[in-house]
Order: C-alpha cells, then sequence, then structure tokens
C-alpha cells in the first residue's frame, strides 16, 4: 500500500484479527496503525507487541486518523458507536464491517461525515474472503481507494452503490461459508450411510469442497460449466445430480434459505419488522 495514511482499527476480534494480519502482511506500516480493544486476546496481543502496533483500550482523544475501520460485534454497535464520534470527521472514512447496520444508523452516531457499509465473510481469516461495500455519498475517490486497498488484504472487493443489495450480500456470501460447511456434514454423514468410516468420509468431503472452490476461484468457466464438464451421461455423478436437481429441488432449497438470511438481515436492520 504505497499510500500511507493513519489507520483506526475498532475491535480486533476473529474479523478485525483477521484484517489485521493481512495488513501487516501487505505491508502497512505498522506504526501508522492503532488498535482500539479493550481485551485483545492473547494471540491479538502478542501480534500487537511483535509489531509495536499502538494499542488502547478506548478511543484516544484529540486522534483522528485517515481511515476508521469498525470491526465489533453487531450486537455490540449501539454501545461502541456513540463513543467513536470524536474519531469521525471530514476527513476521516469510517468503515463498518457489522451486518445489520446501516449508514443512516452509522451518520446518526457518526454525523455527517464519509461512511462506508461493508460485508466480509470468514475465509478472510485465511485471506481468500470477498467483501462488498456500498459508500455514501460523502465518500472522495481517495477515501474508497484506501478503502478497497485495505479490503484486498483479506481477499477480493467488490463495489455497489445502492444499500439495499447489501443484505442480498450477507445472504449469499456473508453467511454462505455456512451453507458450504453444512454441505460437507451432509456429505460426510451420506458417507458413512455408505459404508465409509468416518474419517474417511471427513476428509473425503472436506477436500472435495476445498478442491472444487479452488476450482471456481482460479478457473475462468461458469460453475454450470465446471459441472457439466464433470458429469459423464448416464453416469455416477448425472444420477447424484438427478435427485438434487431433479424439479429444481436444490435449487429452490437454496432459494428459500437465501430469501431467509436476506430477510433477517433487513429485520436486523429495522427495515422489516
Amino acid at each position: 500500500m504505497a499510500d500511507e495514511f493513519e489507520l483506526c482499527l475498532i475491535g480486533a476480534g476473529n474479523m478485525g484479527g483477521a484484517m489485521l494480519a493481512g495488513w501487516i502482511e501487505s505491508g502497512f506500516a505498522a506504526n501508522r496503525i492503532t488498535v482500539v480493544d479493550p481485551s485483545p486476546r492473547d494471540g491479538m496481543a502478542a501480534l500487537l507487541q511483535k509489531h509495536d502496533i499502538r494499542h488502547c483500550l478506548a478511543p484516544p482523544e484529540g486522534y483522528r486518523p485517515d481511515v476508521m475501520l469498525i470491526a465489533v460485534k453487531p450486537q455490540a454497535m449501539e454501545a461502541v458507536l456513540p463513543t467513536l464520534k470524536g474519531l469521525a470527521g471530514p476527513d476521516t472514512v469510517s468503515v463498518s464491517v457489522a451486518a445489520g447496520t446501516t449508514l443512516a444508523q452509522l451518520a446518526a452516531h457518526l454525523g455527517e461525515v464519509p461512511v462506508v457499509r461493508s460485508m466480509p465473510n470468514t475465509p478472510a481469516i485465511l485471506r481468500k474472503g470477498i467483501t462488498v461495500c456500498c459508500p455514501n455519498g460523502l465518500c472522495s475517490e481517495q477515501q474508497k481507494a484506501r478503502v478497497d486497498g485495505l479490503l484486498s488484504a483479506i481477499g477480493k472487493v467488490r463495489w455497489v452503490e445502492d444499500e439495499a443489495m447489501i443484505d442480498a450480500v450477507t445472504a449469499v456470501s456473508g453467511s454462505g461459508p455456512a451453507y458450504v460447511f453444512h454441505l460437507a456434514e451432509c456429505m460426510a454423514a451420506a458417507g458413512v450411510g455408505e459404508g465409509l468410516s468416518p474419517d474417511l468420509a471427513e476428509a473425503l468431503a472436506r477436500e472435495t469442497i476445498a478442491g472444487a472452490g479452488a476450482m471456481l476461484s482460479q478457473l475462468d468457466e461458469p460453475a454450470g460449466v465446471l459441472r457439466e464438464n464433470v458429469t459423464s451421461p448416464n453416469g455416477t455423478t448425472a444420477a447424484a445430480l438427478g435427485e438434487l436437481m431433479g424439479e429444481g429441488r436444490l435449487e429452490k432449497l437454496v432459494a428459500r434459505a437465501i430469501h431467509a438470511a436476506r430477510r433477517r438481515s433487513e429485520e436486523l436492520s429495522g427495515q422489516v419488522k
């Protein structure tokens, strides 16, 4: 990150810690980072000490970073946001990664300042995440570029202008890793049902999904083409897909699941009562 600026991380839990580690690995200057966390876990405390990163138990007075990234849990936002107004200003872009907290809710606490609402996902801990961002109308191009660079340290980044899309993003990618983990559970359980040992069934399910995910990430073909490439006419895969795809079974189930997740995201942000 050639553009040097002051960065403040609010919350160094799983997501905040993953981002901090990614920034350090990407070469961001540790002496330009301030971490605010009242009780960092042992591993994070060691990382802060190793890189001599400034650590504060509460937001420091008289400090205005160029970027403030808020990585506290959604249920803690109402308590934390009022303490952050002193850090926000027209020259500071505030970035939230909390599900269900809208741009308007952020502005209600931080003021009429540049704000970005973002939705990362848990593969960020392996630098394999994807984050979707939505800025308010006060963000400059430089501020958006800084945010893009920071979030690129934990995976890919996409931007949307319509904040309503963030609820759908949450349903697909924010919650999506859990769907894949459950698929692995189901595949392993089915393998055991067919006579495999639990250890072997677990290994087969995990590595198959990990390998298929790598193909999706690294190959240019659409998912449908990759599926067709693996499916021989009247073969074993075709027999299995006949059960999954017959009458749109899996497609309809996934659509219902993602719709339920989107609606819950809207409820959390107060859009649906």
